[in-house]
C-alpha cells in the first residue's frame, strides 16, 4: 500500500514537532522538510483537528505537538488521512470478476494487517531515541534565506 503525499507529510510533521520544546511555524516546517508551504499549512490544519498539533495564531504563535498526542498511533493518522477506502476500487473499475473475486478478500486482509502493524506504533515512539537528536537538529537548523 502506498501512502498519499499528505499522509507522508503528516507523519513527518508529527515526527519533527514531537521532540521540540518550542513552537515552530508553517514556514519553518516547510523549509525544514523541503515541502510546499501551502500543502504544509493544509496538513497542519488537519493534524490540529486530529489532536496531533496545537496551533496558536498571532505574532508569537506557531505550531506545537499537542499534549497527549504521543499516545496517538500511526494507524490513526494514516486512517484519518487515507480514509476508509480499499486498496483496489472494484466498483469503480467495472471488473467482470467482481462477483467471484478472491483477490479482493486477500487485499482487504493485507490492508487490515498493514494498519494493525501501524496501530502498534505510537507517535511518541517515532520521536524517541535514536531519532530524537536528529529531529531536534533539524528543528534547530537556521532557515535558509
Amino acid at each position: 500500500m502506498k501512502l498519499n503525499r499528505s499522509t507522508d507529510m503528516a507523519l513527518r510533521i508529527a515526527m519533527l514537532t514531537a521532540p521540540a520544546s518550542t513552537r515552530t511555524t508553517v514556514d519553518e516546517l516547510a523549509d525544514r522538510l523541503d515541502l510546499p508551504r501551502s500543502h504544509v499549512a493544509k496538513v497542519v490544519q488537519r493534524l490540529q483537528r486530529l489532536g496531533v498539533l496545537v496551533t496558536i495564531r498571532g505574532r508569537s504563535g506557531g505550531v506545537a505537538f499537542a499534549e497527549g498526542a504521543e499516545e496517538l498511533t500511526v494507524g490513526q493518522v494514516v486512517r484519518a488521512f487515507e480514509g476508509a477506502g480499499e486498496v483496489v476500487a472494484c466498483e469503480e473499475s467495472g471488473c467482470a470478476l467482481r462477483a467471484d473475486c478472491r483477490l479482493r478478500v486477500q487485499l482487504r486482509r493485507a490492508q487490515a494487517a498493514f494498519l494493525a502493524v501501524l496501530d502498534d506504533v505510537r507517535l511518541g515512539d517515532l520521536a524517541g531515541s535514536p531519532a530524537a537528536p536528529v529531529l531536534l537538529a533539524l528543528t534547530a537548523r537556521p532557515r535558509t534565506p
